[in-house]
């Protein structure tokens, strides 16, 4: 038995993971982002102390930023402003008594994609985490890869057009050009919304050059999208597939499968399987 957390910058998720990947006393609870080290710290031990059983062997946390996966230190969380150096696996394991693993959130999507959700059997394998920013995660010959320095799958940071790749494939493309949100840009498209649909195929558009970004780079046999925005996939998909064969390998994108995720607490399970 192990206790999986997701830890997002505004909500954070965790449970029991027993050996056949059934959860058990589920939590869930908005996270106080905008708090002080100390105080956020303090949030999430409490959220985690009422997880902890007798049977419980460790603790996986996935968080939203690069980790030195062998010390446990987090740096840098974008939408965790306290959080510059955290060195969080000490501090739980001192405060909770157990083995504590912590790796990216992203690469706990598609860990738990691979373990358990879409694409287990797949060899080569890419999550790709569509929300407030753009990442991915990568499972090569059936492991986890996650590079020197945590950092590998960052392909939203990558330059195009005249920003980088995640300005325009994630719910910034709403903000910053719609005047709008995704989430309602969805409800909108829903609708039948004009407007809505045509950020949507515009979005569609932009992620679809980011797929292909990642296809260059890993050659996966399958993509899995996450993330909020994967929410309107019937709302991008056709736009997105339009633009995909515009590729130098067309053998690569014909035979690629792309998924949208179906398990909300996937990323809690990929996290649980970190220890």
């Amino acid at each position: 038995m192990r206790i999986g957390i997701d830890l997002g910058g505004t909500n954070v998720r965790g449970g029991i993971v027993d050996g056949d990947w059934n959860i058990s006393s589920y939590r869930r609870e908005t996270f106080r982002n905008l708090g002080t080290l100390d105080e956020t710290l303090d949030q999430l031990v409490g959220f985690i102390k009422p997880l902890k059983q007798a049977d419980v062997t460790g603790i996986g946390i996935g968080v939203p930023s690069v980790v030195d996966l062998e010390k446990g230190i987090v740096y840098n969380v974008t939408n965790i402003p306290s959080w510059q150096r955290v060195p969080l696996k000490d501090i739980l394991q001192q405060a909770l008594g157990l083995p504590v693993a912590i790796n990216n959130d992203v690469n706990c999507f598609i860990l738990g994609e691979h373990r358990h959700g879409l694409v287990q059997g797949l060899k080569n394998v890419v999550g790709v985490s569509c929300g407030t920013g753009l990442g991915a995660g990568i499972i090569i010959n059936g492991e986890l890869f996650s590079g020197t320095n945590c950092g590998a799958g960052e392909v939203g940071l990558l330059h195009y057009l005249d920003r980088n790749i995640e300005y325009y494939a994630s719910g910034n493309l709403f903000k910053a050009k719609y005047n709008t949100s995704a989430a309602q840009a969805h409800q909108a498209g829903l609708l039948g919304d004009p407007l809505a649909l045509t950020a949507w195929t515009e979005f569609g558009q932009h992620l679809a050059e980011a797929l292909k970004t990642v296809v260059y780079a890993y050659d996966p046999e399958a993509i899995v999208l996450g993330g909020s925005l994967s929410k309107a996939f019937a709302l991008f998909e056709s736009s997105m597939r339009e633009a995909l064969p515009d590729f130098e390998f067309p053998e690569s994108i014909r035979k690629l499968k792309i998924f949208q995720t179906v398990d909300e607490n996937v990323t809690l399970l990929g996290a649980a399987a970190l220890v």
